[in-house]
């Protein structure tokens, strides 16, 4: 696909439902971030998951230095013309929003519906308060290791700077820090992953123009204690013409974890749902 293999995981079909394709985050992991935490969206409709290239089991590309979450997107719309899908809703969490945003918005013929789940915002505004918001939210043991590193090094594409970086910020990701000590990303390094991660903290990013293009009926669903403030998915409410936002109370970045029962039911209502008549 686009040259490159990809390695793209399927739950069973589902006749009469259309397929769900979920998009990490994170930017240097793979699809294990959103599977089995996403599976019990799989009991109503096929569920597919992939590696971003250069991340998990996909192929990295020849260019790597060039790499940009542009082409992620790319490959979001090459995957579901390589499947042969003719249509198929997409979720995408953190990261993961802004490559379905970017995706969809290319897409609006293959995508039926859309799922922003704590997705990072239409600009890049958020991300400077971001250090000094987790160092509040973190354990004594867990700040003094955050501290010692430098937020500004993540504009250098040192895949171990970004994976260490990822691990000492991970549990400030949580509402709920007793329930933080359970979860902990896989250790990995992908200098794709970090060269897109380097790229959109040096250069900053403005999408408003392509959200305002998202015109597909979309969800925004936030946790109220995630570090990406609230305001970030009102902003995309705003932008997006058919869309609405679902808040989720004392849940942070991760509400299939911190309020599964809430989150599941949410997005099953919305994906669930009849399509509002469009009068032509």
């Amino acid at each position: 696909m686009r040259g490159l293999e990809f390695a793209v995981y399927r739950s069973p079909e589902v006749s009469g439902a259309i397929p769900l394709v979920c998009v990490n985050g994170g930017l240097i992991y793979g699809h294990g971030l959103l599977w089995p935490a996403l599976s019990p969206l799989a009991g109503a409709r096929q569920v597919i998951l992939f590696d971003q290239r250069g991340r998990g089991e996909s192929q990295a590309p020849p260019g790597v230095n060039a790499a940009r979450i542009e082409h992620d997107a790319g490959d979001l719309v090459a995957l579901r013309e390589a499947l042969g899908l003719r249509q198929w809703d997409v979720l995408g969490h953190s990261w993961g929003g802004g490559i379905a945003m970017l995706g969809a918005e290319r897409d609006r013929e293959g995508v039926r519906r859309l799922v922003l789940v704590d997705s990072v915002g239409s600009t890049s505004q958020w991300l400077g308060a971001l250090h000094d918001r987790a160092l509040e939210r973190l354990s004594p043991p867990e700040r003094v290791v955050l501290q010692r590193l430098d937020p500004s090094q993540l504009q250098t594409p040192d895949p171990a700077v970004h994976s260490a970086y990822s691990r000492a910020f991970y549990p400030a990701w949580f509402g709920d820090g007793d329930l933080a000590q359970l979860f902990a990303p896989p250790r990995t390094e992908s200098r794709t992953g970090s060269v897109v991660a380097a790229r959109l903290r040096r250069e900053g990013y403005d999408w408003t123009a392509v959200v305002r293009g998202v015109h597909m009926e979309t969800l925004v669903i936030h946790g109220e204690r995630d570090l990406i403030p609230a305001s970030v998915a009102r902003e995309l409410v705003g932008l997006i013409a058919r869309s609405r936002l679902e808040l989720i109370p004392d849940a942070g970045h991760m509400p299939f974890w911190e309020a599964p029962e809430h989150f599941f039911s949410v997005v099953e209502r919305f994906l669930n749902s009849p399509l509002p008549h469009t009068p032509r």
